[in-house]
């Protein structure tokens, strides 16, 4: 890979790996490449911890039209940057950081490739027997926030046509580790003899490593036009058949409440194997390190996922 890599929105869930990784590898090539991560950095001690790994830190409030004007041009750009929860009662900085920040980046960055995290709540909920949304299907957001990521999709497509930048869109549903995620908060309702709503009764899950690597190694397919690309396990899991299994291992019998639906929130991820193979870490990885964690009581992200929310209120 030629070039830098700048990580826009570094401080999130899944930024601070993501840039730990590529700095990894860089150092296993033996290769000279900045890993620059961008962040407001409002967790104490992140910046001196990622910078104490080798990896170089901007503090910027990307909204701030003269501090992203200041950054670097680098010619690797991850944007992972936006916003999703406490979007009901809030929806106009929700929409300013999913689709007016996204111009504003497009411009400064055209000479870059970009790729631009988005979400499989773009697509419309499709029948489970189906086997998912694939990327030839039109978009049918629910709620203002699925709506408004359709919109940074839009507004990154729109630039990347005028100025030419390679783009590829990365439709992620849903990433998980020990510390956040589906599988996680199932676990943790289980154990806690919690209801779990079946409504959406079934879901896609994809640990967030293996998410972590498709994304770096999706500079090298940023195209003009965009390419589209979804990004999630193999498996139409059910949200009935984890919790049982979670009780199993736990010794607790899983409260239901709700009945599954014919529809579902599913991606179809088949041209994400077909490029970069299936994700290392199964479902059943999955589960058996995020319990382990749990019982350890290591450190969790205490934010629901609401992947049970079939009409976009986040």
């Amino acid at each position: 890979m030629d070039g830098d890599i700048l990580i826009l929105g570094v401080g999130g869930k899944m930024g601070p790996d993501l840039a730990r990784m590529a700095k990894l590898a860089v150092d296993r090539a033996g290769v000279q490449k900045r890993i620059i991560g961008v962040a407001r950095f409002t967790e104490p001690g992140l910046a001196n911890e990622l910078n104490e790994q080798g990896i170089e830190t901007i503090s910027a409030d990307l909204l701030n039209v003269d501090q992203l004007g200041s950054l670097p041009d680098i010619k690797n750009v991850i944007y992972l940057a936006g916003t999703k929860f406490g979007t009901q009662g809030n929806e106009p900085y929700t929409w300013a950081m999913n689709t007016f920040l996204p111009g504003q980046v497009a411009n400064k960055f055209k000479h870059s490739n970009i790729v631009v995290f988005s979400t499989g709540n773009v697509y419309p909920l499709t029948p489970v027997v189906q086997g998912g949304a694939a990327e030839h299907l039109a978009p049918g957001p629910v709620g203002e926030y699925a709506q408004s990521c359709l919109g940074r999709e839009r507004i990154f497509q729109y630039f990347s046509q005028i100025h030419q930048t390679p783009l590829l869109i990365f439709r992620l549903n849903y990433a998980n580790d020990v510390s956040y995620g589906v599988l996680l908060e199932i676990a943790k309702s289980v154990r806690a003899q919690k209801p779990i709503d079946l409504n959406m009764g079934n879901v896609n899950v994809i640990w967030q490593g293996d998410a972590n690597e498709i994304a770096i190694r999706s500079l090298n397919h940023c195209s003009v036009p965009a390419k589209l690309l979804n990004v999630t396990g193999p498996e139409t899991v059910s949200v009935r058949w984890v919790a049982e299994e979670f009780g199993r291992m736990l010794g607790e019998t899983p409260v239901f409440t709700g009945e599954e639906q014919a529809t579902a929130l599913l991606s179809n991820a088949s041209e994400s194997f077909k490029l970069f193979g299936y994700p290392k870490v199964s479902l059943l990885q999955m589960m058996e390190l995020i319990l382990a964690w749990l019982k350890e009581g290591g450190k969790t992200i205490n934010k629901e996922t609401h992947f049970q929310e079939r009409k976009g209120n986040f």
